[in-house]
C-alpha cells in the first residue's frame, strides 16, 4: 500500500501572485540518495513546465570533475561548502524544481534557507528499497562505493536516523514506494 503523509509547517510561501493567479513556485526535494528526487524532479517539470535542475550535477559542471572525484581530492568539508554556494545562486531563480543531495538538508543552515526560499518536499522511501536501488549504483557514489550490502544497509539505516531531524523539517513529507505525479501537484495546489 503507498503512504502519503503531507504536513504543512506553520509558515507559509506566498506562491500568489498580486493579481490572484497562481505562479509556479520553487521547490527543493530533498531524502536520502536513491529515494528519487533527480527521477522526480525530471517528470514534474514536465507536467508542470518550471525547468529542473540536479543540485550535484550543477556542481560537477562548476568544478568540472565528478562528486566522486571532489571527495576523493578535496574531502566532504570542501563539498558541503560548494553545495550551500550553488544552492545559494538558487534565490536569484523564480521558479524551479531542485532535487537535492541526500546529505544537503544537514549542513550549513541548508534546510532553513530552503523552507524560507521555496517549498520542501521529503522524499521518504523505505529502508530496503534505498538499498536495492542502491547496490546496483555504488560505483559513483563515494559515500557507500566500498561498502557490501549489510554495509550499505547499517550505512543507510544510520544516515537516516541522524538526518531525520534535517528532513522532519521540510514543508511535506511524501511516504511510500509508489509516489505520484498527482501527490506531488496536490501539495503544490495546496500550498498556492
Amino acid at each position: 500500500m503507498n503512504t502519503i503523509t503531507t504536513k504543512k509547517t506553520s509558515r507559509s510561501i506566498s506562491t500568489t501572485s498580486s493579481d490572484n493567479t497562481v505562479t509556479q513556485p520553487k521547490i527543493f526535494l530533498i531524502g536520502m540518495m536513491g529515494s528519487g528526487k533527480s527521477f522526480w524532479a525530471e517528470k514534474l517539470k514536465k507536467k508542470l513546465k518550471v525547468p529542473a535542475y540536479d543540485l550535484d550535477s550543477l556542481i560537477e559542471m562548476m568544478e568540472e570533475r565528478s562528486i566522486k572525484e571532489i571527495f576523493e581530492e578535496d574531502g566532504e568539508e570542501y563539498f558541503r561548502k560548494a553545495e550551500a554556494k550553488m544552492l545559494r545562486l538558487f534565490s536569484e531563480k523564480k521558479q524551479f524544481i531542485l532535487s537535492c543531495g541526500g546529505g544537503t538538508a544537514c549542513y550549513n543552515d541548508n534546510m532553513k534557507w530552503m523552507n524560507k526560499n521555496g517549498i520542501t518536499i521529503w522524499i521518504d522511501e523505505p529502508i530496503e528499497t534505498l538499498s536495492d536501488r542502491l547496490s546496483k549504483e555504488k560505483s559513483h557514489r563515494p559515500l557507500i562505493k566500498d561498502l557490501d550490502d549489510e554495509g550499505l544497509n547499517n550505512f543507510l539505516q544510520k544516515n537516516l536516523q541522524e538526518r531525520s531531524v534535517f528532513y522532519d523539517q521540510s514543508a511535506y513529507r511524501l511516504n511510500g514506494e509508489k509516489l505520484s505525479e498527482s501527490a506531488f501537484t496536490k501539495i503544490i495546489k495546496d500550498h498556492a
